[in-house]
């Protein structure tokens, strides 16, 4: 195992000091407000009322090299996903064991089998993917005295490909711009398929785990660039903001939505974002919608909870889709769709209704069921990706070589073994299970007493996963109501990818990466949801 550095190099000289600090945080704050980069509180709900976003003050650093790798690797993993979404026969057998002990995987596979045995209404997709990847600093392979000196990782794992309520993007340029005149001031010197290039990957980009769920920060992400540029320009700073890269999330996942919209050539139809009854996030998913009303004029965009369209939802004589006098002919599960959220009778009713129109879906069902733990740890499996990306040997390398470390803890599937392995050393691992949304999931020593309380059966509701050793950074991380000045401390990264893919099981009709975020949390913090409450918005700084 080599042995690698820990620690990435900052983009600025810390500490920074205390007056200057001071300074910077208060306009960075008011910054954030002032473009979006905020949220509603969920401590003291008030529908008048923002908070700042907790962000990074000054962009993390990241390896160009790394980054642009998982760029370019996005589309064939939208690929891929797409081509599993359409596999009934795989969906099902993958996840019979899941099905009998989770309620909530039970309860979309029966709406999949429904639609299934009536005939799939809408053969096309929408998919607004985002892979989320960290660097590693533990690795079997040779790294070499190269990496050993200059690198702070061995390798690249993903962490997990988000297909739902793609959001945040818009925050990923504010903090660009935020952080370049933050650097100016300173006296100191202080962010769905075919590629070529894919063999190269080996031994870089590891995958953790594909999700359905929380493929958020879309919009918020867009609005972290120009907020870390202002930063870093009043840092007095402003030659390096050519190392923070460009991030369109926002607009990408809208025209994305837009050209679903013109595949129905239905004008007078309507984007249906599917909300929550409550909404935090607010400005996330408003700058979706303000974004396509601005630069589409033409196109409606109507916001319906589940519960809304269980009372006012039905199918028209075509199969489309009616809520009120409204006709949706893309939907987009924008938030509040989850497991960790169970919906009563009459929602999912509507999610049924939904999924027997001819309205294109963003997720479609399959591509929920697509993006669980379980289907991605049967993926890993060997010669499975052969099934879906056929006999070409580059791709299936490039997949493979993403695949590390998860393992199912069904009996029948080697899961005795893979319990054994959690209880020898479980700092190595993670217990995941189906749901989302943050605070879920069962890390090192807790591992044990979860695995010892579950039956047999329970236990086909989780999957095992080597736990990532990313790199430190250093800076500050800016909350609501934190200490003014904040102090400087240890963090760690995730960078999530953004991907979109349209098409049906026999065509892809629109495939590509479109856009970025970076989401940081503390050192000694497991969890990392900026929604949630442990994680902050941040933005990739390239280094060489």
């Amino acid at each position: 195992m080599c042995t690698p550095s820990k620690t990435l190099q900052s983009c600025v000289p810390f500490p920074l000091d205390d007056a200057l600090l001071q300074e910077v945080v208060e306009k960075a704050k008011d910054w954030a407000i002032m473009h979006g980069a905020a949220m509603r509180s969920k401590q003291d709900f008030n529908p008048d009322a923002l908070l700042f976003a907790p962000f990074i003050l000054t962009p993390s650093s990241f390896p160009r090299k790394e980054f642009q790798k998982a760029v370019e690797l996005q589309p064939l993993l939208n690929e891929l996903i797409h081509a599993v979404a359409h596999d009934s026969q795989f969906l099902l057998a993958t996840l019979s064991s899941t099905e009998k002990v989770d309620e909530f995987t039970r309860a979309l596979i029966a709406i999949y089998r429904t639609v299934l045995d009536e005939g799939i209404a809408q053969p096309v997709s929408l998919g607004l993917l985002r892979s989320d990847l960290m660097l590693e600093t533990r690795c079997d392979n040779d790294c070499g005295e190269r990496a050993r000196a200059i690198n702070a990782y061995c390798c690249w794992k993903q962490v997990e490909i988000n297909t739902i309520a793609s959001g945040f993007g818009h925050l990923g340029p504010s903090s660009k711009y935020l952080q370049r005149v933050i650097l100016l001031r300173s006296t100191v010197t202080l962010a769905l398929l075919r590629s070529d290039y894919l063999p190269n990957f080996s031994d870089t980009i590891k995958q953790v785990e594909i999700n359905t769920i929380a493929s958020s920060f879309g919009g918020i992400s867009t609005i972290m660039t120009p907020m870390h540029s202002y930063i870093l320009s009043e840092l007095g700073h402003r030659e390096k903001l050519v190392n923070l890269p460009d991030n369109k999330a926002l607009s990408g996942l809208c025209d994305a939505m837009v050209e679903a919209w013109k595949l129905q050539a239905r004008p007078s139809a309507a984007i249906l974002f599917v909300v929550e009854n409550v909404t935090y996030n607010i400005c996330d998913q408003r700058f979706h919608e303000f974004y396509i009303r601005e630069t589409y004029p033409h196109v409606a965009v109507v916001r319906r909870t589940l519960t809304q369209i269980g009372e006012q939802g039905r199918l028209g004589p075509g199969k489309e889709l009616l809520v009120g006098d409204v006709e949706a002919s893309v939907v987009y599960f924008r938030a509040g769709y989850e497991p960790g959220h169970y919906f009563g009778a009459g929602e999912w009713d509507a999610r049924l209704l939904i999924e027997r129109s001819v309205a294109i879906k963003c997720p479609s069902i399959q591509y929920h069921l697509a993006g669980t733990k379980k289907v991605q740890q049967a993926l890993a499996k060997p010669d499975v990706l052969r099934r879906f990306m056929g006999d070409d040997a580059s791709k299936i390398e490039a997949i493979r070589d993403i695949f590390t470390g998860l393992y199912s803890l069904d009996r029948e599937e080697g899961g005795d073994e893979a319990v054994a392995l959690a209880l020898a050393d479980p700092e190595r691992y993670v217990l995941k299970p189906q749901r989302e949304g943050g605070g879920n999931n069962v890390y090192g020593a807790d591992i044990p007493a979860a695995l010892q309380a579950m039956s047999s059966a329970e236990r086909s509701a989780w999957i095992l996963m080597e736990r990532i050793f990313p790199p430190l950074s250093t800076g500050y991380m800016v909350r609501p109501n934190g200490p003014v000045p904040p102090p400087l401390v240890q963090l760690v990264s995730e960078l999530g990818i953004f991907g979109a893919i349209i098409g049906s099981k026999d065509k892809v009709l629109y495939n590509k990466q479109i856009g970025h975020m970076l989401r940081t949390k503390l050192s000694s913090s497991n969890e990392g949801g900026v929604a949630a409450g442990s994680g902050a918005l941040d933005s990739p700084y390239l280094i060489d």
